[in-house]
């Protein structure tokens, strides 16, 4: 059998920063982040509220909306460049939280935006081994504690989340297809974190995680490397990109995915956009988006989709999935 998306699950803070409320605080406008971002508003994470919290809220909505037990699941993979502690694995801390017994959990660190396709394929190959039949594969980052103090661009721009796949063996429909992965090393140095301590000078081994980002490199590499890599993912998928019925791509900004779109030769309509109202969510933000697509019905079974994450390092991955609906999915007793 070929491997589905059951359900996917979304998880961001309640705390919800406005523009106006930016604007209070760095010299920066209103006009600015709308006209070249497309960004209005980014939900942060609260002084309490972590990693595992929100890839907790993921998890449990992903299996509210499959009507099965999170307890059900055989295999927890969580994505995430930003844990709780060090060690142990946030996977350990979300089975923790959701009272989750007798479940191995590990993470996977894909450099941040690229994560969301990364992870899906960490999780597509372990269901394809025939040891598990149902896993869930958390994406989840609170990206925005990272910021810059003094980078008003950085603030404007990323937002904390999280979303969960919930992944299941699928039947009459090719599901998941192959994932193609590459990374650039030379771009190494395009967005990275790097710890700075109380003098603010570089430590490898301590003090605070800053980003450190340019953003023209970031769009630079999505304008002109991506739209290549666009049409190897599709010729392995053996579909036109005419064919696609979405365009769900990392939400770096608004008017980056909406460019992107239209420089497939792809009409607007094909665009999901959710980052004008989440921020840059990271790697979560195409979980997010295919999320958003499905809830509005703008995915119906059958239909094929196209999945695009870039990122840190720099990373890039896609796929084309064929939405499955119930009726793909036997059931089994659980």
């Amino acid at each position: 059998m070929s491997v589905g998306i059951r359900s996917i699950g979304v998880c961001v803070p309640e705390n919800e920063v406005t523009n106006a409320q930016l604007v209070e605080r760095f010299d920066t406008s209103d006009a600015w982040m709308r006209e070249r971002l497309g960004i209005f508003s980014r939900r942060i994470a609260g002084p309490d509220e972590f990693t595992s919290d929100l890839a907790l809220g993921a998890l449990e909505d992903a299996c509210k909306r499959a009507g099965t037990d999170p307890a059900s699941i055989d295999l927890l993979i969580c994505c995430t460049a930003t844990p709780d502690h060090m060690i142990p694995a946030v996977a350990a801390m979300i089975l923790r939280k959701a009272q989750i017994r007798g479940v191995p959990g590990f993470d996977v660190n894909a450099g941040g935006c690229a994560g969301g396709l990364f992870a899906l394929d960490v999780g597509h190959k372990y269901m394809e081994s025939g040891q598990y039949g149902r896993v869930a594969v958390v994406v989840a980052d609170t990206v925005a504690q990272l910021n810059d103090p003094d980078d008003r661009t950085q603030h404007a721009i990323f937002g904390d989340g999280a979303a969960c796949y919930l992944l299941e063996h699928c039947t009459d429909s090719p599901g998941i297809g192959r994932t193609l992965l590459g990374t650039d090393p030379e771009r190494y140095d395009t967005a990275l974190v790097e710890r700075i301590d109380v003098d603010g000078q570089l430590n490898r081994f301590s003090g605070a995680n800053v980003t450190r980002m340019d953003a023209k490199g970031v769009k630079d590499f999505a304008l002109s490397v991506v739209p290549g890599f666009v049409d190897t993912v599709t010729e392995s998928a053996g579909i036109g990109l005419d064919d696609v019925k979405l365009i769900v791509t990392h939400q770096a900004n608004p008017t980056l995915v909406r460019n992107l779109v239209g420089l497939l030769g792809q009409p607007a309509d094909k665009a999901v956009v959710v980052a004008d109202r989440f921020g840059n969510t990271s790697g979560s933000s195409v979980v997010i988006a295919l999320a958003e697509a499905e809830r509005t019905g703008r995915l119906s079974p059958g239909d094929a989709v196209l999945l695009l994450g870039f990122g840190a390092g720099m990373s890039y991955a896609g796929t084309v999935v064929h939405w499955c609906g119930d009726a793909n999915f036997p059931q089994r007793e659980w």
